[in-house]
């Protein structure tokens, strides 16, 4: 299980809500959950490189560095090329943290770029492929790769293509309950391991009467789905 803090809703506070949100990191991973550092950070390499160090990079046994927040991922926007996906790779691998690369998001605009034709196909899966060769990068026992994908619950009818050309990313799919999408319907995104998609539901589970019954419903449904 993981949890994945909104980083906007800290930075809007300033200094205290980075510091805030160090412990709550802290305190999740001393739970024994995976942080997932929702930034959705992209930029010219060597300050994505920066990015990457702030927000996975591990802090030496002498390092003085205590902004740096050693989240277990953290989603990053793929859209100004490879060569920046490469520095998020080259800061994530040695610190054991993973990437989810935007590739067809959840929020309706999505379809306004991502769903355009590009060379005759859509936009993501393009996106997709350049996620997909970087894999051996951040590689796994398991056979799954820490280079992951964020891939919405909202359109399901992409699923089963994009699992097709990323077979060893873990999805990172947002979009059950609040948005729209369903669990039930996520069948076709789960590879050959029950590892390969992390169902991400924000407000379905806090604003629910009972958070915690919500979110075993919700996990038992994936499971289910999983299995089939």
């Amino acid at each position: 299980m993981a949890v994945k803090p909104q980083l906007a809703c800290f930075e809007r506070l300033g200094p205290g809500g980075w510091a805030v949100l160090g412990e709550v990191i802290d305190a999740a991973q001393t739970a024994g959950l995976l942080v997932i550092a929702d930034a959705k950070r992209g930029d010219v390499p060597h300050i994505a490189a920066v990015y990457a160090e702030t927000l996975i990079g591990a802090r030496s046994e002498t390092s003085t560095d205590t902004q740096r927040l050693e989240a277990d991922a953290v989603t990053v926007n793929p859209l100004m090329g490879g060569d920046v996906m490469d520095a998020f790779v080259e800061i994530a691998a040695p610190a054991g943290a993973g990437l989810f690369a935007l590739v067809r998001t959840s929020n309706p605009g999505a379809a306004d770029l991502l769903d355009v034709e590009a060379g005759g196909r859509p936009l993501y899966e393009h996106i997709a492929e350049l996620v997909s060769s970087r894999a051996d990068g951040l590689a796994g026992a398991s056979g799954l790769s820490g280079m992951g994908a964020v891939v919405g619950a909202t359109e399901p009818g992409h699923l089963e293509r994009i699992r097709k050309l990323m077979p060893r990313s873990v999805f990172l799919v947002p979009g059950v309950g609040a948005q729209g999408g369903r669990a039930s319907d996520l069948g076709p995104a789960f590879g050959e391991h029950p590892a390969s998609v992390l169902v991400n539901a924000s407000r379905s589970i806090a604003r629910a009467d009972d958070p915690g019954r919500a979110a075993r419903e919700l996990r038992d449904e994936s499971w289910q789905v999983s299995a089939a």
